[in-house]
């Protein structure tokens, strides 16, 4: 986890609930229609602060792999256990995201076709990101993001040992604040993310869903009944 999500909700919507003062839809150069599913390298809305309030940001799924990293496919998440030191430190002081999302899908079984599961809330939930720049294969310069993830707790453990880290509206400002974090701000700020990403996580409810969402290159990502219970 997370290797396939869903943000249905508009531009206008996003802007209500994440930039302060609401703001006019027309503001956001690149306006967001929503998707119900969302794959590796496609392009979605996240929230960051670069020291003058909230912005949204329409972002690659992505991050730019080190020269001594084997081949395969792109990288997507980071483990929240490992945001203090190492190959993730530098983002996780200083360049922290939101990555709204509806819910997000995992599968079970060990035999193809698997059983695609929708995890969700009652509303909007917001995931813990990180934000880079990366270099594409073209050589072109792009904003990328990937989802932090932590151990799976409750519903979520039913389907997968790991589960996005999700904050809460109280939580938001102080993990995107355009500080950079230093000596005991980091461990303060991993302690409220392991707090608010285990209060969300008691919230999540999961059910099956059509496998036709299992194939990111043939889905629609238009298509509502993606997310729509199956027997």
């Amino acid at each position: 986890m997370c290797g396939r999500f869903a943000n249905d909700a508009k531009t206008d919507e996003l802007i209500r609930e994440y930039v302060a003062e609401g703001g006019d839809p027309e503001d956001w150069v690149k306006s967001w229609a929503g998707a119900y599913s969302i794959a590796p390298t496609e392009d979605a809305p996240i929230v960051r602060d670069r020291g003058e309030g909230r912005v949204l940001e329409l972002v690659r799924w992505d991050w730019q792999k080190p020269a001594n990293r084997p081949r395969g496919g792109p990288i997507i998440n980071a483990r929240m256990e490992k945001l203090g030191q190492g190959f993730w430190a530098p983002a996780f002081s200083a360049a922290r995201c939101i990555v709204p999302m509806r819910g997000y899908f995992e599968w079970t079984g060990d035999k193809t076709p698997k059983t695609p599961h929708f995890l969700h809330g009652d509303g909007l939930l917001s995931a813990a990101g990180l934000t880079w720049s990366m270099e594409l294969p073209t050589g072109e310069k792009t904003r990328c993001f990937v989802v932090i993830t932590r151990e799976a707790r409750d519903a979520s453990g039913q389907v997968h040992d790991r589960m996005p880290a999700f904050l809460t509206p109280d939580t938001w400002d102080a993990w995107l604040t355009p500080e950079k974090l230093t000596g005991d701000r980091k461990a303060e700020t991993l302690a409220m993310l392991e707090h608010t990403s285990g209060r969300v996580a008691s919230t999540i409810r999961e059910h099956v869903v059509d496998r036709k969402v299992s194939n990111s290159r043939t889905v629609d990502p238009a298509d509502p009944t993606l997310l729509d219970p199956v027997a």
